[in-house]
């Protein structure tokens, strides 16, 4: 299918491999030190107008379970306590790490002000749901445990992420919620995995979109849910696919972004109505031209503004 992309990222679009998520999880596609390298030099730098310390950190994990990895970026200590954002990385839930999204969580940091807390989630199909939802909810505790070591105030911590970083927010909303906190402010879904099911437009459409399409989104379900009900069955948990909660009440407030081009499309754009529907302030953006992931490229007009977008947001979400 062709697809009207942006003109600045329609170059770019016909650069991505179209890689299979079944290489990805069976370690098919290597690279050689030099080709990791030139990978992590291709990723956006983004270079902070005021000093953000960055430092790696081990904290406790579910019960039971090791312990979690979490990446923490701290503006310079200010005249009252900060906000913070529990921020979890995309990747299909089988891939990426804390490396990947080092610029996005620096500038936010920068920018909104706020201490970033990145969570190096265990990944599937090695650990199937609901592992990373767990270790996202422990990270949370610890984080309100944490806040006046981390100059960070507790009734100002949000959640967010890209893609299956957005499920685990708006999962771990939902969990925060029935388990009686901890307390949540903004949750920011971007481009959000949110329904096992697939019966949208937009995910019965784009099978051969860049970036992702609904054949690996297929697969990524199979592996998140490894241990558990098929996808699609009568049984999966609202904190798996989010989607399925029949009560979205007492929710924080949420950004919700969808990219034109993306199978995800539709379920955000569901998802968002959902939430206004049940009575929670719910920004919804549809980005036209654009597909899932394109927020990488940076130089582009259209990935300026979801950038711009995303830091007042933010802002905004977790201003107090």
């Amino acid at each position: 299918m062709r697809y009207n992309l942006d003109s600045e990222l329609a170059p770019w679009a016909s650069m991505i491999p179209d890689v299979e998520l079944s290489q990805v999880v069976n370690r098919e596609i290597t690279l050689t030190p030099e080709e990791e390298q030139a990978f992590h030099d291709k990723l956006p730098h983004y270079t902070p107008e005021q000093p953000v310390d960055i430092s790696d950190r081990e904290i406790p994990g579910p019960e039971g379970a090791p312990p979690v990895k979490v990446r923490l970026y701290r503006p310079p200590a200010a005249d009252r306590p900060r906000p913070a954002l529990l921020y979890l990385h995309g990747g299909g839930f089988v891939a990426s790490d804390l490396v990947v999204f080092d610029a996005r969580c620096t500038e936010i940091a920068d920018r909104v002000g706020a201490v970033v807390v990145s969570v190096d989630y265990r990944l599937s199909p090695d650990t199937p749901f609901p592992g990373a939802l767990e270790d996202t909810y422990a990270s949370l505790r610890w984080l309100h445990a944490a806040a006046g070591e981390l100059g960070v105030d507790p009734g100002r911590i949000a959640v967010g992420g890209d893609s299956a970083g957005g499920n685990l927010s708006a999962a771990v909303s939902l969990l925060a919620r029935d388990r009686g906190g901890p307390e949540i402010c903004f949750q920011f879904l971007d481009v959000p995995v949110l329904d096992d099911r697939m019966t949208t437009r937009s995910m019965r459409d784009f099978v051969d979109t860049p970036s992702w399409n609904s054949r690996n989104n297929e697969a990524m379900w199979r592996y998140y849910l490894k241990d558990g009900p098929a996808p699609g069955g009568p049984d999966v948990s609202p904190y798996a696919a989010p989607m399925r909660a029949g009560d979205l009440t007492g929710l924080p407030p949420a950004l919700v972004v969808v990219c034109e081009f993306d199978p995800l499309r539709d379920e955000g754009i569901e998802y968002a109505q959902r939430l206004v529907q049940a009575g929670v302030a719910t920004e919804l953006v549809l980005y036209p031209g654009t597909f899932h992931g394109a927020s990488v490229i940076a130089h582009a007009e259209i990935t300026k503004k979801m950038r711009e977008d995303m830091i007042f947001s933010l802002r905004r979400g977790m201003r107090g």
